[in-house]
Order: C-alpha cells, then structure tokens, then sequence
C-alpha cells in the first residue's frame, strides 16, 4: 500500500475463521492499576519478606496468573532499566500485539508472589533478562533466570531465551570480569553454595547465547530491531506503526463491523483518501489487531511500487505464499500463472 493517494486495501485471508476463534480460550481480564505499585525489591536484601508485604499493593490483573500464556517474560532490576529501556520494550511489545508479563503490572493482588512469577514463567514462550550492571546483585532476578534456564531445558525446544546485554559485555554475565563475580561473592551470607552454584551456571548458560548488546546505541533502534525478532520467532507478523499515535477508536470499530471476524467466509474492506491522511496506518493497526486471531496472516505494502519492476508480480506472490503458507511453498513457483494457482489452492 503506497502513500501516493491511491486506495489502501487491506485483505485478509483465512481458513475456517469460526472454527479458529472457537477454539482459543481467553481469561478475562480487568483493567491495568497504577504503575506506581511494585511486586519485588530492587535490591538483593530483604526481597522476600519486602515483595510478600507488598502482595496487597502489587499490581494489575485479578486474574490468576496460572490460566494465562504469554508470548514474552521480562526479566529485569527495577533500579537500572525499570523506568528507561525496559519500560520502552514493555510498550514497544505490548504495541506489536504480543502478549508480555512484567510483574509489575501482571500479579494478582494478594497472591504469593514468588509462586505467581513461576508460574507466568512457566506460561510463557520466550524469555528475556535484560542483563543490567545490578542484575546479579538481586537474588530475585537470579531466580528468575536459573528458571528460564530450567524451563527451556525441558520445552523439548519450545521456549527459548533471548538474552539483552545492556551496558555490559557477555563476557561479565559468563563472571570472567569482577562485576558479576562481587555481586555473587556477596551473596554467599545469605544463600547456600549450592543456590549459588546454581545461578551461576545459569547466568554462564544465558550468555552464551546470542542476543543483542546494547552499549551507548540508540534505544528506538534497538527496540525496534528486538519487536522485529520476537515477532518474527512468536510469527504474530506485525507492522511497525508511528511512533506516539492517537487512535481513530471511531474510525478502526467501523472496519472491525465490516470485517466481521467472527463470521465464516473472506472480507474485503477499500480504505480511500487523500495521500499521507493515513489509510496505510490505520491498515497496519488494524492488522496487528486481527492478525493474532488467524493460523496465518499476510501485509503486502506498497504494491503499486512493487509492481513496477520487471517480476514484480512473481515477487509479490512468493511474499504472499511465505506469509501464508511458508518459503517452501513460495519458493515452488516460477511464474505468474503458477503463483496464481498456488494461491487457489491455499
């Protein structure tokens, strides 16, 4: 979909829609509580007690935590990236249409707090410990990571963890430099060797995987490139919209009654108007609304431009095959007429 003028169409293609939405099961959920509220402490002394007090403050969702999946669990100390880079991803995910647990806003008011955690990580399918100087002085967020750790070693490849290096190298998480080493010689007097033992085979673990080393970069970039990956691992397919946009509540709940989602069958919906009005983005918010609800979605944008070069075409229909049924199947066709059956067939 260009942004000359011309009308902007968003198409969107499934296989038995009602059978796929019947089959999903949601938890209902209330309404997000202040941010203010905090489910752990930010530094390693006294985090029991201090996060089970705070259970009757601690945050948003009175559903149980145990009915929940998520797409992504955020590991992190509060006091280095709570309210810069981690709350920046948080959003950045959660703006993408993929489902995230910061335990900030997550805990159901009341609960053990400890136990909850477990289980939205349990719940979860990727993990990510954005690996901060302080990490390893919280007792909590090496708990947090020795499970992860536990977790995707029984996923049989389901979960997996991907690591964010911020404002340190691996080589500090893998405790070869004296950062991580003080922090975990300091916990020698209130933890066993063998708790100790543990979350440091951990951390080793967690930093020889390879993730994104954030040192003096611009953070929209990162997160952007972060959004990009996770999407593309979880395949919720979504399209990166303007930064700071204001809604058209009004305009995308007419869409959404065209559409009819709920119905059996294929929609097609035109979106006119002058060029830069914005028909393009309100398509891509609309498909990151909708596109969690399909096995397979597709986003062909600029296709004016796109059929400008020689094979074009062919191009734009291997695009739309890979999103629908995969590269093995895009890849079979040679011309226009095969992708065109191709196309029938699924």
């Amino acid at each position: 979909m260009g942004s000359d003028g011309g009308p902007a169409l968003i198409t969107i293609l499934a296989l038995a829609v009602a059978r796929v939405l019947q089959v999903c099961n949601f938890c209902p959920a209330n309404s997000r509580r202040s941010r203010d509220s905090k489910s752990r402490t930010d530094d390693g002394s006294g985090e029991e007690e201090e996060a089970l007090r705070k259970g009757s403050e601690s945050t948003s969702r009175t559903d149980d935590a145990s009915c929940e999946e998520y797409d992504v669990f955020l590991s992190f100390r509060g006091p280095d990236t709570r309210n810069g880079f981690t709350n920046c991803l948080y959003n950045g995910l959660r703006d993408a249409g993929i489902r995230v647990f910061l335990d900030d806003e997550e805990l159901q008011v009341g609960k053990v707090i400890a136990g909850e955690l477990s289980k939205a990580q349990d719940n979860s399918r990727i993990y990510i410990p954005i690996l901060s100087k302080g990490y390893a002085k919280s007792s909590w967020c090496l708990r947090e990571v020795a499970h992860m750790v536990e977790c995707t070693s029984k996923s049989d490849g389901k979960k997996e963890i991907l690591p964010i290096f911020y404002n340190l190298d691996p080589d500090d998480v893998k405790l070869k430099t004296k950062l991580y080493r003080e922090a975990m010689t300091n916990h020698k007097k209130k933890f066993s060797s063998d708790d100790l033992k543990h979350w440091e085979n951990a951390l080793v673990e967690v930093a020889r995987i390879k993730g994104w080393v954030l040192k003096g970069k611009g953070q929209r970039e990162q997160i952007e490139s972060i959004v990009e990956e996770v999407s593309r691992k979880l395949n919720t397919r979504h399209r990166i919209v303007t930064e700071h946009l204001v809604e058209d509540t009004a305009q995308l709940e007419a869409i959404m009654k065209l559409l009819d989602v709920g119905s059996s069958g294929v929609r097609f919906v035109g979106i006119h108007g002058m060029g830069g009005v914005g028909k393009t983005t309100l398509a891509k918010v609309m498909f990151n609304k909708l596109s969690i609800h399909f096995e397979r979605s597709g986003f062909l944008e600029d296709v004016r431009a796109s059929l400008q070069p020689h094979g074009g075409l062919l191009e734009l229909q291997k695009k739309l095959l890979s999103d629908l049924a995969g590269d093995g199947v895009a890849n079979q066709i040679k011309d226009v007429d095969g992708g065109i059956r191709m196309i029938k067939k699924y």
